[in-house]
C-alpha cells in the first residue's frame, strides 16, 4: 500500500475484475464499453507508443479535450512511464494555453480533435517547436496525438498522428522489448508527481500545483470509504479534466474503488446521456444544480393548473419532512404516508428527468449553494452534500457526514485532514491530500505552506462548536467599508446567485459608504418568465433593459437585504443600488476564469464608469465595451443602463 500508484491500481483491477465494465463513451448515439482488462491493454499500447517516440521519466504530457476514455488512458500511460500529466482547459483559446505549455515545457500532447490540433499547431509555429529542438532533443509540442480523426485526414505535419497510430507503434515496441512494461510499472513510486493542475490565475499567472500519487490516492481512498463507494457505482464524467473538481471523481476514486466512468457524447447531450446512464455517484458545481432546478420550474410553470397544484402540495410535504426521512430522523406516520405517495407520483418523475433516479450520493462544491436549492434536492430524496477543498488539497478538506448535513456549513474536516483558523480568520488545511509543491515556484510554495505544514487557503471562515466549517469569503476580498465594518463581497454575491433568475453578480463596497452590485440575469430563466408575461425582447441586451425585468430583479435583491439584516456578522452590507449589465460576463473577455470565478479587479477597471455612476447617485449610465463574439469576431456592445435603488432593512440590534 505504501507504493500505490495509479498504474498499479489499474493492473490490480485488470487482474481482479478484468471482465467488468470500466469505461463507457457515447459515440454517434451508441454507448461503447471497455472492460478493465481492455482498458489496461489500451494503456499499455499507448505507454509503449509514447516510449518509442522518446517520452521518458520526468517528462510532462499535455492533455486537452472533452472527457474521453482515451484521454484518461493517456494520463495513465504517461504515469506508467514515470511522467506527469498536465491537463488544459479545452475551451481555452490558443494564446491562453501558451503560458502553461511553456511553463511545463510540453513536448508531448494528447488531444481530442481537430480544434485542439489546430490550436497546438499554431502555438508550435509561434514557439519554433517540432521534432529536433535547439539542443538536438524534442522541441516544444514535437509530438501531438489525437483521438478523433474527423477533419484531419489531409494533415501531414511532423510529429502528428492519431492515437490508433500511436497504439500501433506501441504494440510493435512492446513486442520488441519483453518485460519492459512490467518494469516501468514497478519502477513507479508513490511519491512521484502524478499530475500538475494549474490554478485559474485570478490575480496573476497560473501556478502549477504538483500532486503525487500518494496524496491523490490517499484522499480518494478516504473519501470513497467515507461514502461507501464500490465497484458497482457509476459516475458521469463531464466536467473539465483540467479542473481539480473532475480528478477525484473521474480518475482517482474510480481507480481506487473500481467503479465505472461514463463519458457523454458532447456537452449538449449531457442531460440526455445522464438519463440513459443513471449514475449512482454525482458531482456538479452549484450552477449546474441551479440550472437543473430552473428546468423543473419552467416545466411546472408551463403545466396545467391541476399539475401545478399537485406539485405545490407535494413540495410542501417534501419541505416538511423530506430531509428528515432521508436522514433517518423521526417523522409522523401521516407525513411518511404522504411523502411515500408524493414520491411515487411527484418526486420520482423529476428525478428521472434529471437523470438522478439511481443516485446514492451527490456532491456540490466550488461556490456556496443556497439553502432553498439544497433543501429542494434533499427533500425529494437526493442525498446532496457539500464538500470543501482547493486545487492544492486535491479538492479534499471537508466532507458532510450523512445525517449531519447543514445548509450553512461545508462540514467538518474530512478523514485524514485537519482544519484550523489562524488569528486573522484564515482557514488552514493540512493532511493526506496536500500538494507536494508549486511547479518551479519554490518561493510560492513556502508562502503557501507554513512552518506547521498547513496550507493557507486564502479563505476566511469560522469553526462552530461541532467543528463544522463556515466559509465567509476569500480572505483577500474581505475588506472594510467606510464605517470600518467588514465587507465580504462573495458572501453577498452567493446570496444573489441563489435566485434562478440571477446568473452572476459582482458586489462593490470596500472603502465605500454603501454596497452596490452588478447583476447578470439568467437568459433562459428570465426569458421564460418574460414569455409567460407576453414581454417581447430581441436578445440579452433588450431583455436585461426591460423595466419589468429590472423590477423583478429588484425584488430578489430586496429579499437578500432582508436576509442580510438578520445576519449577526454582515447585516450592515445590504445592497443599496444595482444595475443589470448589458453583457454576460465571459471567460473569453477575461472577466471570469475558465472555472467561472470572478476576476474582480479586472471587472472593476473595465466597468469603472458604472461604479462611478453608482456612487455619484446617477439614475442611468451609458457604456460601450469590447467583447468577443461566438464566431470569434471582436466588436463592441453598448447600452444605457438603468441604475435601481432598492429597499434596505433595519439591522437587528444583536447584529454587528
Amino acid at each position: 500500500m505504501t507504493q500505490e500508484t495509479f498504474p498499479r491500481l489499474l493492473q490490480r483491477h485488470a487482474s481482479e475484475r478484468g471482465a467488468r465494465p470500466a469505461y463507457r463513451e457515447k459515440d454517434l448515439g451508441i454507448w461503447q464499453t471497455w472492460t478493465w482488462a481492455q482498458a489496461a491493454g489500451e494503456v499499455r499500447a499507448m505507454a509503449a507508443g509514447l516510449a518509442s517516440l522518446g517520452f521518458a521519466r520526468g517528462m510532462n504530457l499535455a492533455i486537452i479535450g472533452e472527457n474521453r476514455p482515451r484521454l484518461y488512458w493517456a494520463m495513465l500511460a504517461a504515469q506508467t512511464l514515470g511522467g506527469v500529466t498536465v491537463p488544459l482547459y479545452q475551451d481555452a483559446v490558443a494564446n491562453e494555453m501558451l503560458f502553461v505549455l511553456e511553463d511545463a515545457e510540453i513536448a508531448f500532447a494528447v488531444v481530442e480533435d481537430q480544434e485542439q490540433v489546430d490550436k497546438l499547431l499554431e502555438l508550435r509555429a509561434q514557439l519554433g517547436g517540432g521534432a529536433g529542438g535547439a539542443d538536438g532533443g524534442l522541441g516544444p509540442l514535437a509530438q501531438i496525438a489525437y483521438d478523433d480523426p474527423r477533419g484531419l485526414r489531409t494533415y501531414d505535419q511532423a510529429g502528428l498522428r492519431s492515437l490508433d497510430a500511436l497504439a500501433e507503434l506501441g504494440r510493435a515496441w512492446d513486442a520488441a522489448h519483453p518485460g519492459w512494461y512490467e518494469r516501468e510499472v514497478e519502477a513507479g513510486q508513490s511519491g512521484d508527481t502524478a499530475i500538475i493542475l494549474y490554478t485559474s490565475g485570478t490575480t496573476g499567472k497560473p501556478k502549477g500545483v504538483c500532486h503525487g500519487h500518494a496524496g491523490l490516492i490517499g484522499a480518494a481512498r478516504a473519501g470513497a470509504a467515507f461514502d461507501g463507494l464500490n465497484d458497482r457505482d457509476e459516475v458521469l464524467s463531464y466536467l473539465p479534466m483540467a479542473w481539480v473538481g473532475d480528478h477525484p471523481f473521474s480518475y482517482a476514486q474510480a481507480l481506487v474503488a473500481g467503479f465505472i466512468v461514463n463519458c457523454p457524447e458532447s456537452r449538449d447531450t449531457v442531460m440526455t446521456d445522464m438519463r440513459e446512464i443513471g449514475p449512482t455517484y454525482y458531482f456538479a458545481p452549484p450552477r449546474i444544480y441551479e440550472s437543473l432546478l430552473t428546468q423543473v420550474t419552467i416545466r411546472m410553470e408551463d403545466a396545467g393548473s391541476l399539475k401545478r397544484w399537485l406539485f405545490r402540495k407535494a413540495m410542501e410535504t417534501a419541505r416538511r419532512c423530506g430531509a428528515e426521512i432521508l436522514d433517518g430522523r423521526p417523522a409522523s406516520l401521516a407525513d411518511r404516508l404522504a411523502y411515500a405517495l408524493s414520491n411515487l407520483l411527484i418526486y420520482a418523475p423529476p428525478r428521472n428527468v434529471l437523470g438522478m433516479s439511481r443516485i446514492r450520493v451527490a456532491y456540490t462544491a466550488g461556490e456556496a449553494i443556497g439553502p432553498d436549492l439544497f433543501r429542494f434536492y434533499r427533500s425529494i430524496g437526493i442525498d446532496l452534500k457539500q464538500f470543501y477543498g482547493q486545487t492544492e488539497t486535491s479538492a479534499y478538506a471537508c466532507l458532510q457526514p450523512d445525517g449531519k448535513v447543514r445548509f450553512d456549513s461545508v462540514g467538518p474536516a474530512a478523514p485524514g485532514m485537519e482544519i484550523a483558523i489562524d488569528d486573522k480568520g484564515e482557514v488552514l488545511v493540512r493532511g493526506v491530500g496536500l500538494m507536494k509543491e508549486y511547479y518551479k515556484r519554490p518561493e510560492a510554495t513556502r508562502e503557501a505552506i507554513n512552518d506547521q505544514s498547513y496550507f493557507m487557503t486564502g479563505d476566511a471562515g469560522v469553526l462552530d462548536a461541532d467543528g463544522h466549517l463556515r466559509i465567509i469569503d476569500r480572505a483577500k476580498d474581505v475588506g472594510k467599508m467606510a464605517n470600518g465594518l467588514m465587507f465580504a463581497p462573495k458572501y453577498i454575491e452567493n446570496k444573489l446567485k441563489f435566485f434562478p433568475f440571477i446568473k452572476e453578480a459582482v458586489a462593490f463596497g470596500s472603502e465605500r459608504d454603501k454596497v452596490c452590485a452588478f447583476i447578470n440575469i439568467d437568459f433562459e430563466a428570465v426569458g421564460n418568465w418574460a414569455k409567460r408575461r407576453n414581454l417581447a425582447y430581441a436578445g440579452y441586451i433588450d431583455l436585461a433593459g426591460q423595466l419589468p425585468v429590472i423590477e423583478m430583479i429588484a425584488g430578489c435583491v430586496e429579499q437578500v437585504n432582508a436576509d442580510l439584516a438578520a445576519d449577526p456578522l454582515l447585516g450592515h452590507t445590504q445592497i443599496h443600488r444595482f444595475l443589470i449589465l448589458h453583457k454576460e460576463l465571459d471567460p473569453d473577455d477575461d472577466e471570469l476564469t475558465r472555472t467561472r470565478k470572478v476576476r474582480r479587479s479586472f471587472i472593476a477597471e473595465k466597468f469603472a464608469v458604472l461604479i462611478d455612476a453608482f456612487y455619484a447617485g446617477r439614475a442611468e449610465q451609458f457604456i460601450e465595451t469590447k467583447a468577443k463574439f461566438e464566431d470569434g469576431r471582436e466588436g463592441t456592445v453598448s447600452a444605457t443602463l438603468m441604475i435601481r435603488d432598492v429597499k434596505t432593512f433595519d439591522v437587528k440590534k444583536d447584529a454587528a
